[in-house]
């Protein structure tokens, strides 16, 4: 597949093992505190895994469970932010990742528990829902040809459509959610500002338990050791399993943004926006009436230099972004780029005489939704077409704006096997992925959710949870649905990241079908997790059918004999080298 070209060992995971060798030597004689279950990393994956486990009556009650983490959980346990006032990260929780984190229900028999999922870990009646923002609507288009795809729950025959597609929420919201369930979980052990110095094997008994060694001078013995450690996982370092993927030439620019509300006759400010563009897709997504977040995957030099600019600045670029004609934002990059070399940063009276004097160029109407100095959107009636765009941003939030490097990264398993047995990975630092789809802590929650019942499956059979065969459930579970959905995602911003135009004509055609397409647009919503039903859960199907249609794009191009001779080579050529480029040229492919 197109994920695993160009294998390369990481040289992290050689140093982990180097080590681990070592350390086995003459540790026969250690004090240690026997562990069944070990979770290092408190981030939400581990925090939500630690959760899920302590829900299960069965066991909390004979298991030992203890998590890990070598940060002060504190701030976010305490977290209380001032009203009207968001944080810049946050992520986008699907229905099914909703129901997982909501209140568990009582099983009623060992054959129940056995056959399904669990239903809920008891964790959303500590989030502070009026934080959290439902999504309605999605707007996706491309921004060189318009070409447009519109999602709306009242039109994918959703399961409950009231509960939207999605559900934003601020990550510490979550997190702080998380800590306080943790609270009524007694039974589950967490230190907290506790680093992991080291894990060896232990050989005492010839058990090859892995031995985490803490920087307090404790020693856990675990009989099964959880990574949810982040992208440079020392567990999986440990478990020596190797990783692929690579560097995306791209940087991620976030921060919460304020704007008007919606006009009184229009509806509220529940739908997500995201727009193409050549150098990165740039997203608005909706936090409050006046709020919304902001992720913009652009190009390393120009964040850098968006970045150095005043807020103002920043503000109408992003309004110029989802308005202007593209050749005009690529002008204002330009102007933006060479304004940060000369070392005088274009001021936000500059900028918004060039936005102006775009718009002229282009002969946008000024009292149209495509004018970005519109202050008269909101008064009286909506202008015509109001909800193809998002809200004009005023200001942004003071201390809200930061950017921080994109990269795909896989591990090539998810549990350990020889000297690294007893170990499993969960959420980053099994995958990680662009985030242009908002799924990166879905596909986390759904490991979690997995791993949790696997373990108690195994547990209530009368299995050793930390084998080989009781851990193979999960990973067969997760492994290929993940694979399926990073290789889609992949996929897609490849082939967005082109101006060529054959390839600009086939993705948009292939959109604007898509869009005509209410069955398949109701799958592909449905494996991204806007449904609740246990079917969803179970398959890759539609992600499958996205990433197939992608590759076979090439194919579609017969239909260009009509148009224009010479085009389908042309194409077919074009497409096919682009798909199977990975990174930027003389990136590593293993990371």
């Amino acid at each position: 597949m197109l994920l695993l070209a160009n294998p390369r060992r990481n040289a992290f995971n050689c140093a982990g093992v180097w080590r681990k060798r070592l350390s086995t030597i003459n540790n026969t004689k250690i004090n240690h505190e026997d562990c069944d279950i070990v979770i290092v990393g408190g981030g939400p994956a581990g925090l939500a895994l630690a959760a899920a486990l302590g829900s299960s009556p069965s066991l909390r009650r004979n298991l030992s469970i203890t998590l890990v983490e070598g940060g002060d959980l504190k701030k976010a346990e305490g977290w209380a932010p001032i009203p009207g006032s968001f944080s810049n990260r946050v992520s986008s929780l699907t229905n099914t990742s909703q129901t997982f984190l909501k209140s568990p229900s009582i099983q009623n028999c060992i054959y129940h528990i056995l056959l399904t999922s669990t239903t809920g870990i008891g964790v959303w009646g500590h989030i502070d829902e009026a934080r959290t923002c439902g999504i309605d609507e999605m707007q996706v288009w491309d921004g060189i040809s318009g070409a447009r795809i519109a999602f709306s729950a009242s039109e994918l025959n959703l399961e409950k459509p009231e509960l939207g597609m999605a559900r934003l929420t601020e990550n510490f919201n979550l997190q702080r959610g998380l800590l306080r369930r943790l609270k009524d979980l007694p039974e589950v052990r967490l230190l907290q500002q506790t680093k992991v110095k080291s894990i060896v094997q232990d050989v005492e008994e010839h058990r090859q338990w892995p031995l985490v060694y803490l920087e307090n001078d404790r020693v856990l013995r675990a009989r099964l050791l959880i990574g949810a450690d982040g992208f440079n996982s020392p567990v999986r370092a440990y478990a020596n399993i190797p990783s692929f993927g690579w560097s995306y030439d791209t940087q991620a620019i976030v921060a919460t943004m304020t704007h008007p509300p919606r006009g009184a006759f229009e509806g509220p400010n529940t739908t997500a926006y995201q727009r193409f563009l050549p150098t990165g897709p740039i997203a608005f997504l909706p936090l409050s009436p006046t709020a919304s977040s902001l992720v913009w995957s652009t190009k390393p030099q120009l964040a850098a230099a968006l970045l150095a600019c005043e807020p103002p600045v920043l503000a109408s670029m992003i309004n110029a972004a989802f308005r202007l004609p593209e050749l005009s934002v690529r002008y204002l990059h330009t102007r933006i780029l060479e304004a940060q070399l000369s070392g005088t940063p274009i001021t936000p009276s500059e900028i918004q005489q060039e936005i102006s004097w775009r718009e002229q160029s282009h002969s946008i109407d000024q009292h149209s939704i495509y004018a970005s100095a519109n202050a008269a959107a909101t008064i009286g009636m909506p202008l015509e077409g109001s909800e193809a765009v998002p809200p004009l941003v005023t200001t942004l939030q003071p201390g809200t704006v930061a950017s921080f490097p994109l990269r795909l990264n896989h591990a090539e398993a998810y549990i350990g096997e020889g000297l690294g047995a007893r170990t499993a990975l969960v959420g980053d630092a099994a995958h990680t992925v662009h985030p242009l789809a908002g799924q990166g802590l879905n596909m986390g929650l759904g490991d979690v959710e997995s791993l949790a019942r696997c373990i108690e499956n195994a547990f209530l059979l009368g299995g050793d949870i930390g084998s080989h065969t009781a851990l193979l459930p999960y990973a067969q579970d997760r492994y290929l649905e993940n694979h399926i959905l990073m290789a889609t995602i992949d996929k897609l911003h490849k082939i967005y990241s082109t101006d060529l135009q054959p390839i600009v004509w086939a993705r948009s055609v292939g959109l604007e079908v898509l869009n005509e397409l209410d069955s398949l647009k109701a799958a592909i919503m449905l494996t991204a997790g806007s449904r609740t039903d246990d079917a969803q859960r179970t398959s890759a199907t539609a992600w499958n059918v996205v990433a197939k249609g992608v590759e076979t794009l090439v194919a579609a191009a017969d239909a260009s004999k009509i148009l224009a001779g010479g085009l389908q080579n042309l194409l077919s050529s074009n497409l096919q080298r682009l798909l199977n480029t990975e990174g930027a040229p003389g990136q590593q492919k293993r990371v």
